[in-house]
């Protein structure tokens, strides 16, 4: 007679601002037998994921579209915009400001950083005088950083920095809050796939309008070559072959999100922002993100006293199969990061904050116990308007 044991496969819980995690239909897409990319199936599937995009974007103007990740589309933006020792303002208030100085420099560029606190939202107005005393004519600038959890507001700078090109990065925030590419003059924005829009890595995007593509300055990347791009786009083929796979789930996250309406992607974004919120303070803890609704993307929390960051996030993964975000650089093992953008609802922000509450605890912290799952519930049920 033979015995069998049954085991169970460990329960994991993805709490990042990216990836995030991905709706079953989503990755049922990705799944589907391989068809041509110049064939006439997959034409199809192309055309409706890059008028999606449009709509997302809330533009009128062609969004390219890149297998790449994120950074691919904002190097993208810094090959076809400017030529070597030409001077950029970057506007940096987080790692990934610090990413713009990076690329720009590898270009060759003059960059003129406007550096701020990491945790502080950057001023417009600080920003315009800087980019009219440098001449520069293009600014480059994050709409959120998911390294502290600010969303600055990009209608602002670009009011600020008048007739000088704003490239807005909203790989976080694109499908997550409000940005009115077009409304507002935002002249390019580039975004990916694994955030806001449900989709796994792979995949990024940049909206050129004609007045932007126009002022191009020759590209200095084949593959990111704005105008080869968007040549091939205009007949629905790609310059270079697709992921295939990843459009094809790309295009159904695409549709969930439309189908809902942007609108109440924006008004979920909030609640759930705010029931992370008040679970952390309920706790006692410290928060490092702003604590207001603009902090729709991720929650960032200081780690208490007495506690490794390092080692908090480690047993959570470990113990209990719960993954958030460290910090990055400087404040890594000083602060934590909860991920709030895309497929999530309430019972998960419930799961993350009880989790960490449990683990705070087998750790030996001194934190209030019992409270922070009941705060997120009513916070999350508090009105919202955008």
């Amino acid at each position: 007679m033979c015995s069998h044991r049954l085991t169970l496969v460990e329960k994991r819980y993805l709490f990042t601002p990216g990836p995030t995690p991905v709706p079953p239909e989503v990755l049922a897409a990705a799944a589907e037998p391989m068809v041509h990319h110049r064939g006439a199936d997959f034409r199809e599937v192309y055309a409706r994921t890059l008028g999606r995009l449009k709509e997302v974007f809330r533009t009128e103007s062609d969004v390219l579209l890149f297998t790449a990740s994120g950074s691919g589309a904002m190097e993208s933006a810094v090959a076809n915009l400017c030529a070597p020792g030409e001077r950029v303002v970057v506007v940096s208030h987080g790692a990934f400001g610090e990413r713009w100085v990076a690329i720009c420099e590898q270009h060759g560029l003059d960059v003129e950083a406007v550096r701020y606190e990491w945790g502080e939202a950057p001023d417009a107005d600080e920003v315009g005088a800087v980019v009219r005393q440098s001449g520069a004519g293009v600014v480059l600038c994050q709409q959120s950083d998911t390294s502290t959890g600010v969303v600055a507001d990009v209608r602002a700078l670009k009011a600020a920095v008048g007739a000088a090109t704003l490239v807005v990065d909203a790989i976080s925030s694109l499908g997550a809050v409000p940005l009115e590419t077009d409304a507002w003059g935002i002249d390019v924005v580039v975004s990916g796939s694994q955030k806001a829009l449900m989709s796994p890595p792979g995949l990024a995007m940049a909206s050129v309008p004609p007045h932007v593509l126009e002022r191009a300055k020759p590209s200095r990347s084949f593959y990111f070559d704005w105008p080869r791009n968007k040549r091939a786009q205009d007949a629905l083929d790609a310059a270079f072959t697709p992921a295939v796979s990843l459009v094809r789930s790309l295009d159904v996250a695409l549709g969930l999100i439309l189908d809902d309406g942007l609108d109440a992607a924006f008004v979920r974004h909030v609640r759930l922002g705010r029931a992370a919120r008040a679970g952390v303070k309920a706790m006692g803890l410290e928060l490092f993100s702003p604590d207001d609704d603009s902090a729709a993307v991720v929650t960032a929390a200081r780690v208490p006293e007495g506690v490794d960051g390092t080692a908090l996030l480690a047993h959570l993964r470990e113990a209990h199969g719960v993954t958030l975000a460290p910090g990055h650089a400087h404040l890594k093992g000083k602060i934590f990061r909860i991920g709030h953008i895309g497929w999530f609802d309430v019972f998960d922000i419930a799961s993350a904050l009880a989790a960490i509450e449990l683990s705070l605890t087998e750790l030996g912290a001194h934190i209030e116990r019992g409270v922070a799952v009941a705060r997120v519930f009513e916070a999350f049920e508090t009105k919202v308007t955008v």
